[in-house]
């Protein structure tokens, strides 16, 4: 529908005299293209006002989100090298949300808290006093 409306439109302009044009100096292609932009902002005016309605109703959710969000994701972000090695979310039943490795994928090294890592190095048997 909008490219027979867009056809109709470039015939209408391009049928139209030279001696059409307006004392200030737009050719007919520049007249053309300003109607054609013109009917393109009314088609999509209500869309846009639905958009922009849709922002209204969501924005300070959003913003919430984000704050409270935002340092959690970034903390996953960076510990997180190759997001395409896991499989999508999954919801459990129970709500939990886990995010498998995909099988093909090399297992990283177990990572330990600092304190944890040097009792780890100390050798079987040794007591601290």
């Amino acid at each position: 529908m909008h490219r027979i409306a867009l056809i109709a439109a470039i015939f209408t302009v391009a049928a139209a005299p030279v001696s059409a044009q307006e004392d200030d100096g737009k050719s007919l292609m520049e007249q053309g293209a300003e109607l054609f932009f013109e009917g393109l902002r009314q088609e999509m005016e209500p869309a846009l006002e639905d958009l922009r309605g849709l922002a209204e109703q969501f924005g300070p959710a959003m913003q919430s989100f984000i704050q409270e969000m935002g340092p959690a994701l970034a903390e996953i972000t960076a510990q997180v090298k190759d997001w395409s090695a896991y499989e999508a979310p999954e919801i459990l039943p129970n709500g939990d949300i886990i995010i498998r490795k995909k099988p093909d994928q090399p297992q990283p090294e177990e990572i330990l808290p600092e304190d944890q890592e040097e009792q780890k190095e100390e050798p079987q048997g040794a007591t601290d006093i």
